[in-house]
């Protein structure tokens, strides 16, 4: 048994903030109130059984949900695997992440996604993954969805690669209708890309290259946001990166249809002169684009147009990223500075309250894909991530085996303590923990 005691609690489902103690049994939260530790239910307890941690000046919120992660496992566990990715998402206060189909082989059969399924329950966290919406990902021939549901799947996605034919794209999305799972779009038509990682912009122009074109995102937003309303599929746009594409979601939702939308924490926070800066380092797809997109992405987050924080942690080994800018792969790594990064530039410049900032990374995900997690109930899971809000860090170091970020080396508000999930300790810094005393 956990007992959590003088904590500020803050849940985003029901908006409940307030200092007071958890008490969890098993997997599962027993009771939240204030002054536990004082009551006859409490005082019967076995108090060799209770470890108490003393969470007072931190904030005690539910495990966070990253519903778009690559875990590289299989097929490219050089630069991640299951294990270590699991590893830097309790780092990050992480107890629940859903990881994407383009492994190797790719989730598009039901013995991959059970090898992966069984590998995550080796980790300290809940691990989830999506079902490859096209067989080997080419985009041309729908998988047994059906068959790969059963096997564990709990949405479908073919990230890392648009869908271009659009008679697929309907039938797949009613086919996640008719399973009751979403199903999220990597929206970037190549026919609008030159190089891909870089916006077509100042910094691809700085650098001699044409770049991604934002209409590359546009066109493709466009036509699923069309399907998405013809078919009443739930439908999630991955990591969007425009303001029009923003403004599609947002005029989507106001007309009734059941879309959602991620932002990344680079996107937030980045622009495309982070390029010149940075180089393949900040290399991703979609790019990172103008102040204005920015600004865009954050004006979602705020009227709730994005309803998602999502990471798209992406690892690379050292070598691939160090190749010439064309040659390296896109992508970086985020689940160990999500948090921060949402604090620092959401929070403390009074973009989100804390409240809104931890429902999108932790509720929200959580309903999308009906996993039971994101909230604070008795009865509910034992989930939980305690960070301290007001101090700094820098990173330097990562607890994933990649270390291709554009973050390394700054300094952030707020640290993760503890990160506890289904009742046990994933993840500890160095607060204190004892038995309680008699």
């Amino acid at each position: 048994m956990l007992y959590i005691k003088n904590g500020l609690c803050i849940d985003p489902k029901t908006g409940m903030q307030k200092v007071c103690d958890i008490l969890t049994q098993g997997d599962r939260i027993l009771r939240i109130g204030e002054g536990l530790e004082g009551t006859e239910e409490f005082r019967k307890l076995p108090r060799h059984e209770i470890q108490t941690i003393d969470a007072e000046g931190y904030i005690v919120a539910p495990g966070l949900v990253d519903v778009h992660v690559h875990f590289r496992d299989p097929g490219f566990t050089k630069k991640e695997d299951i294990l270590t990715g699991a590893a830097a998402a309790a780092a990050g206060g992480f107890t629940g992440v859903v990881m994407m189909a383009n492994t190797k082989p790719a989730a598009d059969r039901a013995d991959t996604l059970r090898y992966m399924l069984e590998k995550g329950k080796d980790t300290l966290i809940h691990v989830y993954t999506c079902g490859a919406v096209t067989k080997n990902l080419e985009g041309k021939e729908l998988t047994d969805m059906e068959a790969l549901r059963e096997a564990g799947a709990i949405g479908f996605t073919d990230d890392g690669k648009p869908l271009m034919d659009e008679e697929l794209v309907k039938r797949a999305m009613e086919k996640c209708k008719e399973l009751g799972v979403p199903i999220s779009f990597h929206e970037e038509d190549p026919a609008y890309i030159k190089e891909s990682g870089v916006n077509a912009g100042e910094a691809a122009a700085a650098m001699g290259l044409t770049g991604a074109d934002r209409q590359a995102e546009i066109s493709l937003i466009e036509r699923d946001i069309r399907l998405a309303m013809q078919t009443g599929a739930c439908v999630n746009i991955q990591h969007i990166s425009t303001r029009e594409g923003v403004d599609l979601v947002r005029r989507a939702k106001a007309e009734g249809a059941d879309i959602h939308a991620e932002a990344t924490p680079h996107h937030f926070t980045l622009t495309e002169k982070a390029v010149e800066k940075y180089g393949t380092l900040a290399k991703m797809n979609p790019p990172l684009r103008t102040e204005e997109d920015r600004e865009a992405i954050i004006e979602g987050l705020q009227d709730g147009t994005i309803d998602l924080i999502a990471t798209d942690h992406a690892p690379h080994t050292k070598e691939e990223k160090g190749k010439t800018f064309t040659e390296a792969p896109s992508g970086i790594i985020g689940l160990e500075t999500a948090l921060a990064l949402g604090i620092t530039e959401l929070v403390e410049k009074k973009k989100l309250t804390m409240d809104e900032l931890l429902c999108k990374m932790s509720w929200n995900p959580a309903k999308l894909y009906g996993i039971d997690a994101g909230y604070l109930a008795e009865g509910g899971p034992a989930d939980l991530v305690i960070f301290d809000p007001d101090c700094s860090q820098t990173f330097w170091k990562f607890l994933s085996r990649a270390s291709n970020s554009p973050f390394a080396g700054r300094t952030c508000r707020s640290e993760i303590e503890y990160t506890i999930c289904a009742g046990k300790v994933a993840y500890i810094r160095n607060m204190s923990m004892s038995a309680l005393d008699d």
